[in-house]
């Protein structure tokens, strides 16, 4: 959980270049007790910029990975054996309830169909979280927010959100930033120099492209960063794109020779 202490100054806070009125718009939302979707690609900022509104609204940021075995005792709690006795411990979604902070499920369609369900009284008018275990309706105070997250282009594929959980959240939509800004967050988050951030960008976006030819992932901003950060130590650009970029996309031998030609073009 991430906190954010009284004092902090604009330094401080978790690196984030907006692209739109998103930031606007977070905070009429959590002013509004509205919960919020975000939808995009992975890589594309989606976390940090969480991070980023949680500090600027001085809340405390609660943040759970969603995956497939994740169950609704997993969010809300369960009871534990201490000793002698059995005693109920709070599960993350629960705690940021009673503490008013932002609850962020990431990639919220991993997680199962029965688990998301119990969401559902957090995002309307009612803004409750039952605890059928202990009988207890825990009611969320007004700081208290629920964002959640997913990428509708690789997850519609295999799963997607019911009508009836989508249409409980405002949605913003986060795509990669346009080359400038992209650029200027690879160098400001890696401390690589502007002329490799900028040859780094310049190879997403082809290597992007290739979506169209069957790559299911495109690199995403946080890919850049990695190689641009192994880049910043001394190694060569061409490994750093190998290692950090290129390979954890495909194991798919002609989509990975496809990608490194690119690379070997991109920087002579």
């Amino acid at each position: 959980m991430t906190l954010p202490v009284s004092g902090e100054t604009t330094r401080d806070a978790p690196f984030y270049v907006p692209r739109g009125e998103e930031c606007t718009l977070f905070e009429r939302c959590h002013a509004q007790r509205l919960a919020v979707l975000l939808k995009g690609p992975t890589g594309c900022g989606k976390t940090r910029f969480v991070e980023h509104m949680a500090w600027r609204l001085g809340r405390p940021l609660v943040t759970v990975a969603c995956h497939d075995d994740l169950a609704a005792s997993d969010l809300v709690g369960r009871y534990l054996v201490h000793h002698d006795r059995t005693a109920w411990h709070d599960g993350p979604l629960a705690r940021a309830v009673r503490e008013g902070a932002i609850c962020y499920l990431d990639e919220v369609v991993e997680a199962r169909q029965d688990t998301v369900v119990v969401l559902h009284a957090l995002t309307d008018h009612r803004r409750l979280l039952p605890i059928d275990k202990t009988g207890e309706q825990l009611a969320a105070p007004p700081e208290f927010m629920l964002v959640v997250s997913y990428n509708p282009g690789y997850q519609r594929m295999v799963k997607d959100l019911k009508p009836s959980t989508r249409q409980r959240f405002v949605a913003l939509e986060f795509d990669f930033p346009e080359p400038a800004q992209e650029a200027r967050v690879v160098q400001r988050e890696s401390g690589c120099d502007a002329a490799t951030a900028a040859g780094l960008v310049e190879l997403a976006q082809r290597l992007r492209s290739l979506q169209a030819q069957g790559l299911g992932e495109v690199p995403g901003t946080r890919l850049l960063v990695a190689a641009a950060r192994l880049a910043a130590v001394g190694t060569d650009i061409r490994a750093a794109c190998r290692t950090a970029l290129v390979a954890p996309l495909s194991d798919d031998p002609v989509l990975l020779e496809s990608m490194q030609e690119l690379v070997d073009a991109s920087f002579v």
